[in-house]
């Protein structure tokens, strides 16, 4: 049974993470570059994803989707019950990229990258938003 409380709180904590990014968000990569705005705008970046991916774990365990082998599984189980489109499964994965980067730092982060990320790309969590509200609707 899908527990919707909790995954309507973490969207709630993911909408108040993405207003803090909005209003932090720097408008130029020199801007960016300075060390209090990168910090922030990386962990806000880094815990909004987060969010993302407890919401998965949320709607997998709920819906009883079977356990993943990895976070990946979390997503693909997700686009095969319907939860988020396949356009949206490539987009999770690659903010999960992204998040695994900024924690583990498994290459060196790359400044621009982040910097489109939260200038350019941020509507991707709205996006993934509507679907996961719209899957609530349905079940």
């Amino acid at each position: 049974m899908l527990d919707r409380e909790r995954i309507l709180a973490k969207l709630d904590e993911l909408d108040g993470y993405l207003r803090e990014l909005r209003e932090v968000a720097p408008t130029s990569i020199a801007e960016y570059r300075k060390v209090e705005k990168k910090r922030s705008c990386e962990r806000l970046l880094q815990i909004a994803i987060e969010c993302v991916i407890d919401v998965g774990h949320l709607f997998v365990s709920g819906l009883r989707l079977g356990l993943p082998a990895e976070e990946d599984d979390i997503f693909e189980k997700l686009e095969q019950a319907g939860i988020i489109s396949g356009e949206m499964l490539a987009v999770v994965k690659h903010m999960k990229g992204y998040r695994n980067i900024l924690v583990h730092e498994y290459a060196r982060v790359n400044d621009a990258i982040i910097f489109e990320a939260v200038s350019v790309q941020l509507g991707d969590f709205d996006a993934f938003k509507r679907e996961v509200v719209s899957a609530l609707e349905r079940h």
